[in-house]
């Protein structure tokens, strides 16, 4: 069999690769200008090589029973690698992914096609725009993981957002978002404290190294109406090869004090990571 070639295309924000993985047989990963999107074993789609998927991944789990089917709205989609993974941990679902980038999405279509029968939908659209067409209660678990470039963008952290957000989240439904800041923490800590504007049941997961401000690096927020299944992702994210805490109560009080929730016209995106912090060579 001819081993696989790396593939490489312009897409709307950038240059886009997709690279073979030498050790696993049919495993890629996406990068744009550099920056890692996402990491996907074709043959196994329940692997998640990023440690921040692993994490929204333990959120997924402990969504609901296992095996039950989960309605999902994945805002961001990359190369499918949580919607791969919930159709195969949880058949059934229905997942609709919305990718604003069209060419990620012919890329991914065309080199890393979804399985017949996936019950994943792909959309390529503005995440926010989608997001408020969403039908009112349409979503179990809703997962933000949309990044221009290394950032954030600043329309998917605001108070309006995150009242999309619940609208169309079921009751007791979960929203999990891939973030990512450094000491001072000052776009982590806003987003807490926009998101406890309206979704009151919230935590973090992240490495300690991260939380302690000694690194820049991905913590996901997790947010809900209903209590959160704390004990579950506690225990999943302790068993992580890269081990994460799970931050909530008086623990998260303190860490987000003094911080204030930030409207669309106050909303800025992620701060641009460090030099080498997620590049790719």
């Amino acid at each position: 069999m001819d081993e696989p070639i790396p593939v490489t295309r312009d897409v709307d924000g950038g240059t886009a690769k997709l690279l073979p993985d030498i050790d696993r047989e049919r495993a890629w990963l996406l990068t744009v200008d550099g920056a890692p999107q996402s990491y996907v074993d074709l043959g196994d789609p329940e692997h998640l090589e990023f440690e921040y998927a692993r994490r929204v991944g333990h959120v997924l789990d402990a969504a609901a029973p296992p095996g039950r089917p989960l309605d999902v709205l994945h805002l961001g989609g990359g190369a499918l690698t949580l919607p791969r993974y919930t159709a195969a941990t949880r058949p059934g679902s229905r997942q609709l992914v919305v990718e604003a980038d069209r060419g990620i999405v012919a890329l991914v279509a065309e080199h890393l096609p979804l399985p017949a029968g996936s019950g994943v939908t792909v959309r390529a659209d503005d995440a926010r725009a989608a997001l408020e067409e969403a039908p009112d209660a349409s979503a179990d678990v809703i997962v933000g993981d949309v990044f221009g470039g290394s950032r954030v963008p600043a329309h998917l952290t605001s108070v309006e957002y995150a009242r999309s957000v619940a609208r169309v989240l079921r009751p007791g439904g979960l929203y999990a978002a891939n973030l990512a800041d450094g000491a001072p923490f000052g776009f982590l800590r806003s987003q807490v404290a926009t998101f406890a504007a309206v979704l009151p049941r919230l935590c973090l997961i992240a490495e300690a190294s991260v939380l302690r401000g000694r690194r820049f690096g991905n913590a996901v927020l997790v947010a809900s109406t209903a209590d959160l299944p704390l004990d579950p992702l506690a225990r999943r994210a302790a068993a992580d090869a890269f081990p994460a805490r799970v931050v909530h109560g008086d623990a998260l009080d303190r860490f987000t004090a003094g911080a204030a929730p930030v409207g669309d016209a106050d909303a800025v995106g992620s701060p641009e990571p460090p030099g080498g912090a997620f590049g790719v060579g």
